[in-house]
């Protein structure tokens, strides 16, 4: 059964819209675990990443280094990463996440994909879910492109 809208909206909105949604539902649900989205973002690209340095976690989260930065200076605060001293290059450091941090990222990686699962994405079919993941990665590698033709 298709929804039909009385006034089609704007797909940039949409999309903008969707984005800030679903950035303050997940601030929500995190708040608990005085978190983050933006640092939620960090600690579970570390754990899978562990021991890279600040540039490489920048493009792995596609964050900034300024704002890096700041993230991981709260996440050390809290003990959740640690810096180490890079042997290959002592200009660096290697980001490493705690004991702390991994006990974190085990327990709230299934908890925001059950809230995903089942409050997000009720109701909306594999299809279209299908179709959604393939738009957006199309939307992805479009923005991707245009940033590559503006730096050259």
């Amino acid at each position: 059964m298709k929804k039909i809208l009385k006034e089609k909206e704007p797909v940039g909105m949409l999309i903008s819209q969707t984005s800030r949604n679903l950035l303050r539902f997940l601030a929500l649900q995190l708040k608990e675990y005085e978190v983050t989205p933006e640092q939620w973002s960090v600690l579970k690209s570390l754990g899978i990443h562990d021991g890279v340095t600040q540039k490489e976690l920048s493009q792995k989260t596609d964050k900034d280094q300024a704002t890096l930065t700041r993230i991981l200076d709260i996440l050390e605060r809290k003990l959740l990463i640690e810096r180490r001293p890079n042997k290959e290059d002592r200009r660096s450091f290697l980001i490493h996440i705690t004991e702390a941090g991994k006990n974190l990222k085990e327990h709230l990686y299934p908890f925001i994909e059950g809230l995903y699962g089942k409050q997000l994405l009720n109701g909306i079919s594999e299809e279209n879910l299908n179709l959604l993941q393939q738009v957006l990665i199309q939307i992805n590698e479009n923005t991707k492109k245009v940033f590559s033709a503006d730096k050259e």
